[in-house]
């Protein structure tokens, strides 16, 4: 079993809820997933510990990706061709 860890409160302007229209459970919802997205993107973590830091399954996680146009796999063409050339027989 894991434990949670309390970061420190983020104060944010009423203002900047009454412009997004948004609650500030939905905002705190959504600042967890676009962090975790950042993270998984810059591979500070693997897919199933975002999906996690995001309170999401990694199904969740990945549909929530595709809603927002990212790559799960952000490869270059030099890579690409590495990883296609390595599956063959």
């Amino acid at each position: 079993m894991t434990s949670a860890v309390s970061l420190p409160n983020i104060q944010i302007d009423d203002s900047i809820l009454l412009t997004l229209k948004e609650t500030k459970e939905t905002l705190a919802s959504q600042m967890k997933l676009y962090t975790a997205i950042m993270l998984y993107k810059k591979d500070k973590l693997s897919l199933g510990k975002a999906a996690l830091f995001a309170d999401m399954n990694k199904a969740e996680f990945l549909k929530a990706m595709e809603k927002e146009n990212i790559p799960v796999f952000d490869f270059d063409t030099e890579t690409m061709k590495q990883i296609v050339d390595d599956s063959r027989f």
